[in-house]
């Protein structure tokens, strides 16, 4: 809706010349508050507070373990999850853990499998450090001067003398097995860092899925960064996946 308004106005000086009045024009809108709603009524200031804490409170429940990543559908990697990461873990609906520590699953974890209906296998890979204060490449050529007279080791089908003894290669190929098996998925693999041991296995698959060596190593960089061992690499470098057949180069997004 809208008026007309008449704003009258006198000019003083025209008045005192000749006695003219001046009229403005000016148009004016109506609104009609009949059909327009009340704004809804603004709560006190501290239930306002604690209902975004409450919102923010479910979130910051959401913790993911150490070095969590994705690396296909179906198939998460990360360090050892404790019952901070529980919430978090229930988002993924998984059916599976593969674990690469060698000590007995701690009670709280079992527990949570149990509820959750999640499978657990265990691949126990002893964790081994570099002598400190040495590079890999320094530590990988003493390890080598020191041993080469004491016979080979032997990687699937290649014969290296590499400093392998921490890292099982039937182990790692139990726990491919199971990896590539779509019906554990979706499945989380983890070690204790979620760098070396689960970057082994990872690289590994990664060769099954036709990665290029670069590729590979550059993902293992990643999360073991500064960590990085010549000898993980090595291993990746050197296992032999013919015995694998019909690995897919993604798998499907499972759902339970």
């Amino acid at each position: 809706m809208a008026m007309k308004l008449i704003e009258k106005t006198m000019n003083k000086q025209k008045e005192e010349e000749d006695g003219d009045e001046i009229f403005r024009t000016i148009e004016v809108a109506m609104v009609d508050r009949s059909n327009v709603s009340p704004p809804p009524p603004q709560p006190p200031a501290g239930d306002s507070v604690t209902s975004l804490l409450e919102v923010s409170g479910d979130e910051l429940n959401l913790i993911p373990p150490l070095n969590f990543a994705m690396v296909d559908n179906g198939i998460f990697r990360s360090g050892f999850p404790d019952s901070a990461n529980f919430s978090f873990l229930k988002t993924l609906g998984l059916r599976s853990i593969i674990s690469l520590c060698p000590e007995a699953y701690p009670e709280n974890n079992m527990q949570f499998l149990k509820s959750n209906g999640i499978r657990l296998f265990q691949f126990g890979i002893k964790g081994y450090k570099c002598l400190p204060g040495l590079e890999n490449e320094v530590w990988l050529h003493l390890w080598n001067s020191k041993h080469q007279k004491e016979g080979s080791y032997t990687n699937g089908n290649s014969k290296t003398s590499e400093p392998f003894v921490n890292i099982s290669d039937h182990k790692i190929r139990e726990a491919l097995k199971v990896l590539l098996d779509e019906k554990n998925h979706p499945l989380l693999i983890h070690c204790n860092r979620g760098k070396h041991r689960t970057g082994c296995l990872v690289g590994c698959m990664r060769k099954l899925q036709k990665w290029c060596l670069t590729s590979i190593f550059d993902e293992y960089q990643r999360f073991a960064a500064a960590k990085a061992r010549v000898s993980d690499q090595r291993f990746m470098e050197l296992f032999d996946v013919s015995s694998f057949k019909n690995v897919p180069m993604s798998f499907s997004c499972s759902s339970r």
